[in-house]
């Protein structure tokens, strides 16, 4: 197996530009990179990077034999597939990433089901609400609110989740209740806003009579985690746009109550990004299919104990 692991490494390389990132996203020493690269090298008689003390740059042999090398493996990842197909047993180890809110309440308890039922599978779950690179990242699976950037990748949808604009009954006390996004923004009212790396100006896409409108707001609160920013609508310091699902418990409670609901935000789909690959290994196949199902049934749950 060692010149299959050679062509992995190379592949790893190639794809995130820096041996030691490969290395790192192989669980190998940068030692055993550069090795593993250098024997790929004299076996095929060819330099495979330019290498200097700043960067790493395929040559033309490398970026011809890059598109083999991929076809290699995937051939190789089929071939496995098939087997594990055969004799029912799916094993090896799945990257998935998803949301902080989406991960933290609705997958992560799913997941020990999941894992009981497949013992020989291992899960490493990744909460971000940044964008993540599914195939630079080494990602199997990522689970997302909204639209992907990739159109490369291959979706499945999962459910349309409501989302609404919530605050505290303090907050609506003390700045009054807005009927809608006009009134968030003539009002200046303080919003709650996600905030991650490439983010400009905060638009708000509200629902209005005429159709979909983006709305300016402005507030002193930003935070890349969205459960942050639930937590500071329930101490009264703002208005938070947010999937029905995330706080349909404070809403039930009375925690949070509905504000502008003359303009509601658009629902957002929720969805599964995947590679494309004819044959998809088994254990992701059994996992999206595990989780899409309750995914969606958590959602319809929550959205409805919310509206009574």
């Amino acid at each position: 197996m060692s010149y299959l692991d050679n062509i992995r490494t190379f592949v790893r390389v190639y794809e995130l530009g820096s041996m030691s990132a490969a290395g790192r996203d192989l669980r190998i020493s940068p030692a055993v990179t550069s090795a593993r690269i250098s024997q790929l090298e004299d076996h095929l008689g060819v330099r495979l990077f330019q290498r200097t003390t700043r960067s790493l740059t395929p040559t033309e042999q490398g970026r011809a034999f890059y598109e083999g090398a991929v076809e290699v493996l995937h051939s190789v990842e089929a071939a496995e597939a098939r087997v594990m197909d055969l004799t029912e047993n799916p094993r090896g180890t799945l990257f998935v990433a998803a949301p902080l809110g989406l991960g933290r309440r609705l997958l992560a308890p799913q997941v020990p089901e999941f894992l009981d039922t497949y013992p020989e599978i291992t899960l490493r779950l990744r909460l971000t609400d940044r964008n993540v690179d599914l195939p630079g990242e080494g990602l199997d699976l990522a689970f997302f609110l909204g639209q992907p950037q990739d159109s490369t990748l291959r979706i499945r949808k999962i459910a349309d989740c409501r989302r609404i604009l919530c605050a505290s009954p303090s907050y609506v006390e003390r700045r009054g209740m807005p009927q809608s996004g006009d009134d968030l923004v003539r009002d200046g009212h303080d919003c709650l806003n996600l905030r991650y790396p490439g983010a400009t100006e905060f638009r708000w896409q509200l629902v209005t009579p005429d159709g979909p409108r983006k709305f300016t707001v402005s507030g002193r609160y930003e935070c890349d985690d969205g459960d942050v920013l639930t937590g500071w609508a329930l101490a009264g310091r703002g208005i938070a746009l947010k999937p029905v699902f995330e706080v349909a418990e404070h809403l039930t409670s009375g925690a949070l109550v509905p504000v502008a609901t003359d303009t509601p935000p658009e629902p957002v789909q929720m969805a599964c990004l995947y590679t494309h690959r004819r044959h998809q290994d088994p254990k992701t196949r059994l996992f999206m299919d595990f989780i899409c199902e309750r995914l969606a049934a958590v959602v319809r749950t929550a959205e409805a104990a919310a509206a009574r």
